[in-house]
């Protein structure tokens, strides 16, 4: 059987695994102090155009979005977010575990407007008993969001201005973050969302790493306390030059490191999957540029797939049809992905 399912089912890049076995003996301080995540951080603060930007390295996503958002809110504060988004629908409630509500706001298509944001901000604080909710803090937006769409640069600022001009702090989880940079017509860059946002991250799991996710923020707060919260929320690596050495290894060399070529590669063998389908007659759910895909797909067609290859079921679309995601990684072959096409030419 082949896996569709998702983007870290396979381990690491060999770059990486040789980088991780080359140094394997090498003694460093712990923690992420060590000489491979300041060379980490340097390159990141390089993409970003920004030398002041603090970068700290967590060990996965749900750490990273739950240190965040609890670092940055009062108790009595919530994050506003998708009713799909991740921190919502995925994440065992850990953002309310920390006492911090999500405001799941229902959208069309998996992204949150500007509209919705001023919306919910503007009814908290024109309710004559605001006190005796939960107030908005922070907006967590996805890129990509968990259908494979992207904002657009024009979006994210107007979000920005709107979040900066109430008070608010914006996050983007950037779990997939190199498949949204490399989708096309994504006109947002590294150095944008250091500008937008008040912290995002930098996926490293699902996009090449063997683990990891690197943290960057502008907050003068952030800079001074953040650590606290990672070490408080079980996201500080006690060998944190892993981290250090395969975020180096992944965004060295510029517009041309292997980050963004592994991201331009599962796009690239996304669109040949849907193509496939598409020249059956076989209608996408979404008009997704990155490396997730949702046919609609009957139940005898998802039957027949499954004889072969395993995608994963998304939801129910009508009495006929079934929403399911196929997802590529950095570590799809375009062996398998071509075998995934004739068979869909063939078979359905």
């Amino acid at each position: 059987m082949i896996r569709f399912d998702s983007d870290y089912i396979e381990g690491a890049h060999p770059e990486i695994l040789k980088a991780l076995a080359d140094t394997n003996f090498e003694q460093h301080v712990g923690y992420g102090c060590d000489d491979y995540c300041e060379r980490a951080r340097d390159i990141i603060r390089e993409h970003c155009g920004d030398s002041t930007l603090g970068v700290q390295f967590l060990v996965g996503g749900t750490q990273a979005n739950v240190t965040v958002i609890d670092a940055l809110l009062y108790s009595y504060q919530g994050v506003i977010s998708a009713d799909s988004g991740h921190i919502n629908v995925h994440e065992t409630g850990a953002p309310e575990a920390t006492g911090h509500k999500v405001i799941a706001l229902p959208t069309t298509d998996g992204r949150l407007s500007l509209e919705q944001i001023a919306e919910c901000y503007h009814n908290h604080w024109n309710d004559h008993s605001h006190e005796h909710t939960v107030q908005p803090g922070m907006v967590y937006l996805s890129c990509p969001a968990e259908n494979g769409l992207i904002y657009t640069k024009a979006e994210l600022t107007a979000i920005s201005e709107f979040c900066h001009k109430h008070g608010l702090y914006l996050f983007v989880d950037g779990a997939r973050l190199g498949y949204g940079l490399c989708a096309e017509g994504c006109d947002v860059t590294l150095s944008d969302l250091a500008r937008l946002c008040d912290v995002f991250y930098i996926g490293g799991t699902k996009v090449g790493a063997l683990f990891g996710e690197a943290v960057v923020f502008k907050s003068a707060e952030m800079h001074r306390s953040f650590r606290y919260a990672i070490k408080q929320h079980g996201g500080m690596l006690a060998k944190g030059r892993l981290l250090g050495l395969q975020f180096e290894q992944l965004l060295k060399g510029g517009d041309e490191c292997l980050y963004f070529k592994l991201a331009r590669h599962a796009n690239a063998m996304a669109a040949k999957i849907r193509k496939a389908f598409e020249s059956k007659g076989i209608p996408m759910w979404i008009d997704s540029p990155t490396n997730m895909q949702f046919p609609l797909l009957t139940k005898e067609q998802q039957e027949i797939l499954g004889k072969k290859y395993i995608p994963e079921f998304w939801g129910k679309y009508d009495n006929e049809r079934d929403v399911v995601r196929f997802c590529t990684s950095w570590a799809t072959t375009p062996e398998n992905v071509d075998g995934l096409c004739e068979y869909i030419s063939i078979m359905l």
